[in-house]
């Protein structure tokens, strides 16, 4: 399983850049913005703006490229499967015809696979970026402080983002630990090759000492969060206050008209002329 270690999601790279300088809360809406630009993109030419935009946050982050691109290899099978099966079930010119099939391969089956898959992409490339420059307690003092509003109203606020910080938190620590139980049955002589059937199959000695190190994990953190008196957010401060600054004012402004411009330019181009 040497793809578990591409994935860097969770993961923090400590460097000094304006992206880590931001206020999480910019982050935090900036990449919601995105992605929701990007879902809702029609065709190639706004991925084709939100390309360049994608690559200079990519720069201003000063992580290595690979490392970004790395989370896009475990998703390399269902950019395959989407261009696979819209080539198949889409109507439309055909390129050529799968005999053992009797299924026409169409060209516009396959653009719509690729456009899909491009979109897709894009959007796994933002996320990486948000985890990649924020520490897991920015990401819950941001994402707490965006949906204490909602306290007024009951809604858990303090508990849904503590949640998912530990979620992000856990996400590389469980894949260090699927391999090194992947490469401790490889020393006992396991096969983990073969058909796909069979690889589905001999994972499942793989799953379930990694499903107990989970809960063992998870039992050990509550037990220490019980012992340093986590009651939860009620009366909590912090060391350090979130503050908006001139960057997050300019960096919120060059979102926007990126948004507006992947999602909603195309529609308004029309209009325009």
């Amino acid at each position: 399983m040497p793809f578990l270690t591409d994935i860097t999601l969770g993961k923090y790279v400590a460097v000094d850049s304006p992206l880590h300088r931001l206020d999480p809360r910019t982050k935090l809406l900036a990449t919601a913005a995105l992605m929701l630009a990007l879902l809702s993109t029609e065709g190639f030419i706004p991925l084709l703006l939100a390309s360049p935009f994608v690559a200079l946050a990519i720069g201003l982050s000063r992580v290595p490229v690979g490392m970004v691109l790395k989370n896009l290899r475990p998703f390399l099978w269902l950019f395959f499967f989407t261009i696979v099966l819209h080539a198949l079930l889409t109507p439309g010119v055909t390129l050529w015809r799968l005999p053992w099939l009797d299924r026409p391969v169409t060209a516009e089956g396959v653009q719509l696979g690729l456009f899909f898959s491009l979109r897709l992409a894009a959007v796994v490339l933002i996320a990486s970026l948000l985890t990649l420059t924020t520490t897991p307690m920015e990401l819950t003092g941001g994402l707490e402080s965006l949906l204490s509003p909602l306290r007024r109203f009951g809604f858990p606020a303090h508990e849904l983002a503590m949640m998912v910080s530990i979620a992000l938190r856990f996400i590389p620590v469980l894949v260090e630990e699927a391999e090194r139980l992947h490469k401790a049955q490889l020393a006992r002589g396991a096969d983990f090759g073969g058909n796909p059937l069979r690889r589905v199959r001999n994972l499942l000695p793989l799953l379930v000492p990694l499903f107990l190190s989970a809960f063992a994990r998870a039992d050990r953190l509550a037990l220490a969060m019980e012992s340093r008196c986590y009651r939860g957010g009620e009366g909590r401060t912090r060391y350090r206050e979130l503050r908006f600054a001139w960057g997050d004012a300019w960096a919120a402004l060059v979102v926007l008209a990126a948004a507006l411009a992947i999602g909603g330019g195309p529609r308004l181009w029309p209009l325009l002329r």
